[in-house]
C-alpha cells in the first residue's frame, strides 16, 4: 500500500483533470468525490483510513485544485457526471464505490441513476440538491426573471479574478474565520492543499470563481427523481443536523429512492465529514460492511 496519494490525469471533454490514488489497485474501488469549491486533498484523512482496504481515488473536479477550468465559466453538474464517467473508464473498473459531499454528492447520484451497473454501493453527504421548499420558491419566479439574474450572475463571476492573497498565513485566517468548528490541523491541511502558490509568497483559492454561478440548462428535477428511481444499490444519504440542508426523511425526498437510509449527525452541519469525523467515518465503515450506519 502507498503512503502517500499519488497524482496523475486523464482527460475528459478536451480537460485534463487531477486525481490522487492510494492503496492497492487490486482491492475494491472507492471514488470520492468533493463538493464546490473544494479539492480532492479534502478527503486525505477518509483515504487515509480507507486505503488498508479499498483502492481510494479522489479527483478534482473541472474548475478545481490542479484540474482545467472551461474556458467560457459554465460549469453544469452534468459536465461533472460526464467527467466521473471518463474517470470511471480510465480506471477500466467495472464496479465501484461512490462516496461524495455535497455537489459531489449529487454527481454521484446521477452517475448511480445512468449507470446503476457499475456502482456497488453509494454515500452521499448533503446531496440531493435543493430542498423541495426551495425548488417550490425557485420555480414560483417567471422564467424571464430567473434566466435575466441568472445573465447577471454569471458576468459577475466570470468578470471575477480569483482572490489574491499576501499569504498562507493569511488565507488560513480566511479558512478559520469560515470553519471555527474545525482544528487548527484540519485548517492547515484544508488551506495548504486549497491554494496556489503564486510566487512572493502570494497565494490564491485553487477553483474558478466562476462556478458558483448555476447553469439554466441543467436536467428538469422531475429527471432528476427518475435518475434516483434507477439506482439499484445502496445508498447511505448523510446528513448534519445543523446544516442548511434538508434531511430527506422529513421533506419527503426519501420516496425517490428505495434503497436508502438516512442518519443525521447531531452537532455537525454542511460538513459533517469534517465536522464529526471520527463518527463519521464509523459509520461509513459500517455502510461498507453492509450493516446499518447509525
Amino acid at each position: 500500500m502507498r503512503n502517500d496519494p499519488v497524482t496523475s490525469r486523464f482527460s475528459s471533454q478536451r480537460l485534463s483533470l487531477a486525481f490522487a490514488e492510494l492503496g492497492d489497485r487490486s482491492q475494491p474501488t472507492i471514488i470520492l468525490v468533493h463538493g464546490a469549491l473544494d479539492q480532492k486533498r479534502s478527503w486525505d484523512w477518509a483515504a487515509a483510513q480507507l486505503a488498508g482496504a479499498y483502492h481510494v481515488v479522489a479527483y478534482d473536479l473541472r474548475g478545481h485544485g490542479e484540474s482545467d477550468w472551461v474556458s467560457d465559466g459554465d460549469y453544469g453538474v452534468m459536465d461533472h457526471v460526464y467527467d466521473l464517467a471518463s474517470l470511471a473508464d480510465h480506471l477500466d473498473i467495472v464496479r465501484f464505490i461512490l462516496v461524495g459531499h455535497s455537489l459531489g454528492g449529487n454527481v454521484a447520484l446521477r452517475y448511480a441513476g445512468l449507470f446503476p451497473q457499475r456502482v456497488e454501493k453509494l454515500a452521499a453527504i448533503e446531496g440531493l440538491g435543493p430542498s423541495p421548499k426551495m425548488l417550490a420558491e425557485r420555480m414560483a419566479q417567471p422564467v424571464d426573471e430567473r434566466l435575466r439574474e441568472w445573465i447577471e450572475n454569471r458576468r459577475k463571476k466570470s468578470e471575477r479574478a480569483p482572490r489574491v492573497m499576501a499569504s498562507f498565513d493569511e488565507a488560513f485566517g480566511r479558512m478559520k474565520a469560515a470553519h471555527r468548528q474545525l482544528n487548527e490541523a484540519q485548517l492547515e491541511h484544508l488551506t495548504r492543499t486549497g491554494v496556489k502558490v503564486l510566487g512572493s509568497k502570494r497565494v490564491q483559492w485553487a477553483y474558478d470563481p466562476a462556478i458558483t454561478a448555476r447553469s439554466p440548462s441543467d436536467i428538469s428535477h422531475d429527471d432528476f427523481v427518475v435518475l434516483l428511481s434507477r439506482i439499484s444499490c445502496p445508498v447511505w444519504l448523510a446528513y448534519g443536523a445543523n446544516s442548511w440542508a434538508s434531511n430527506p426523511e422529513k421533506d419527503g425526498r426519501l420516496d425517490y429512492l428505495s434503497t436508502a437510509h438516512v442518519t443525521e449527525f447531531e452537532n455537525a452541519g454542511h460538513w459533517l465529514h469534517h465536522d464529526r469525523f471520527d463518527d463519521f467515518m464509523s459509520a461509513l465503515r459500517r455502510f461498507l460492511r453492509g450493516d446499518t450506519p447509525s
